[in-house]
């Protein structure tokens, strides 16, 4: 569990070692086939995942059309943070591309935290302002960069991606149709 002790960190600050052990302790192993839901549309996000390997594609479909998210790969956190926080529907389907190596945590276990980690709130708030922060940027990135400049920062953050996972993913999570992604990708492949 090295991996995920060293998220736990790395997201929600520093914790004491007894601390640290408490949170940790509240994860259990899971593991999601190839093909298998997380979490479905419509339903409560009953958990926070921790992806300690493989891939889950973040999607929604709406009137036929399927757009992606996000791919969540190993490192990374997963869930629908509003369902998981304060109830109601998720709006994403959570789907492994891959076989995934997970460590998860319900809502039940996830509040007990409060409890029994007194700063628990102020680890809390950094992970928030952590998920934040990376939302604000993707956001910022659609608004003020143009699809070129979005598939080349893309692709510098992770190359591995585009021979993992179906173009077309990559393409909706870029806010872009995959003739324009296609058209671009030859353009930077020649």
């Amino acid at each position: 569990m090295e991996s995920l002790e060293y998220y736990i960190k790395e997201y929600f600050g520093v914790l004491k070692q007894d601390e640290l052990k408490v949170v940790c302790d509240k994860f259990k192993a899971q593991i999601l086939p190839k093909g298998a839901f997380l979490m479905r549309q419509g339903q409560p996000a009953h958990q926070l995942s921790f992806i300690k390997s493989g891939m889950v594609r973040l999607y929604t479909q709406d009137d036929g059309k399927e757009i992606t998210q996000w791919i969540s790969t190993p490192g990374y956190f997963v869930t629908e943070i509003s369902s998981f926080m304060f109830g109601g529907s998720s709006r994403w389907n959570m789907q492994a591309l891959t076989d995934v190596d997970l460590f998860s945590i319900d809502r039940t276990d996830y509040q007990k935290i409060l409890k029994e980690v007194p700063q628990w709130h102020e680890f809390e708030k950094l992970f928030i302002i952590k998920c934040f922060t990376i939302l604000e940027n993707r956001v910022y990135n659609h608004l003020s960069k143009s699809a070129e400049e979005r598939y080349q920062d893309f692709f510098k953050q992770n190359p591995s991606l585009f021979n993992q996972v179906p173009l077309q993913y990559i393409a909706s999570m870029l806010g872009m149709s995959p003739e324009t992604f296609s058209r671009i990708r030859n353009k930077q492949l020649s």
